[in-house]
């Protein structure tokens, strides 16, 4: 993967304001670095304003103060924004179009030839799956194969910056299996793809590294190996007959959960004597995995004040 950087963003922020009402702080200085090439995942609470900052990236949205660059030049050069794809959260696209007449129409907005606009779509609803479908009218689409023909409008000027705003929103399993081998397919060809989405096991599967937003500002962003790093941990499961056997375990670096043993270790020694002294007491061991926090817990780790222990609130955003 290049080093280049596909994004580069220093202090973003926006503050709406209306008159004779309180200004809003949307985004309170955003700092965030997407590698070119990687599938970047951008998470965060409903408010932490994720779709605000993909608005700015796409000037949808003027921010109140943006430092950075999009491809190499600064945000919101209008010749870069014909390298990059996007896919809206709440789009409407027009139900009396088909689906290849949608994908045509965003490859005509793009100054395609017509020849070349037909090949690619074709191409497209083949890669997502809707071939079948092209002929049929929007109307006629599920939420999930409006989302399938919504991505593939999104890759018609082939970009080298695909953001993809909720692409899973509405999509069945399969469906999202499928978009995630899209997301593959894209990394395949040297893509930059930045995916906003809630749901945080479909992104754990796809994206190299990923932000979190809390309140308008980045909690913390990385690979999820350097985000877990020092917190991976020895599980030891017994059958639920033997959880007694493991009270006399407990510590400050051993956490007892039912018939689960959690070591603060990923040494394979401190684990050895504990299997022996259940070993002795004739304890049926299920499991021994060494595992880490997922992406979900790293998500709650940052939306939980440390000092209350409650659920930090929805941030001030307002995407409309």
């Amino acid at each position: 993967m290049s080093t280049h950087l596909a994004i580069d963003l220093e202090n973003v922020a926006k503050t709406y304001k209306a008159p004779f009402k309180e200004a809003i702080p949307a985004l309170r200085g955003i700092d965030m670095k997407v590698h070119a090439g990687e599938v970047f995942g951008l998470l965060g609470p409903n408010g932490a304003g994720k779709s605000t900052l993909v608005k700015i990236l796409m000037t949808v949205i003027r921010p109140s103060q943006c430092k950075g660059t999009v491809l190499g030049q600064p945000v919101g050069d209008k010749y870069t924004l014909q390298r990059v794809g996007y896919l809206p959260e709440h789009h409407s696209f027009p139900p009396y179009l088909t689906g290849r007449q949608l994908i045509e129409f965003f490859g005509a907005m793009n100054n395609m030839k017509r020849a070349e606009r037909k090949r690619r779509a074709s191409e497209l609803l083949e890669l997502v799956g809707m071939d079948d479908w092209g002929s049929k009218k929007l109307k006629s689409y599920s939420k999930g194969m409006r989302q399938r023909v919504g991505i593939a409008q999104a890759l018609i000027n082939d970009p080298d910056l695909v953001l993809l705003d909720e692409p899973t929103d509405g999509v069945d399993p399969m469906g999202r299996r499928d978009i995630r081998a899209i997301l593959d397919h894209l990394k395949d060809e040297g893509k930059t793809v930045l995916v906003n989405s809630h749901i945080l096991s479909e992104l754990e599967q796809v994206c190299s590294r990923v932000a979190i937003l809390v309140k308008g500002k980045v909690a913390t962003q990385g690979t999820i190996e350097d985000l877990t790093a020092g917190q991976e941990r020895y599980e030891i499961q017994l059958a639920p007959e033997n959880r007694e056997i493991l009270t006399q375990f407990a510590s400050d670096t051993a956490e007892v959960n039912g018939a689960t043993l959690k070591l603060q270790s990923v040494e394979p020694k401190d684990v050895q004597p504990i299997i022996d002294k259940i070993r002795a007491k004739d304890g049926t061991i299920l499991s021994i995995r060494r595992t880490r926090p997922s992406l979900e817990d790293l998500f709650m780790q940052a939306v939980i004040d440390p000092e209350t222990g409650e659920e930090l609130g929805p941030g001030a955003a307002r995407d409309a």
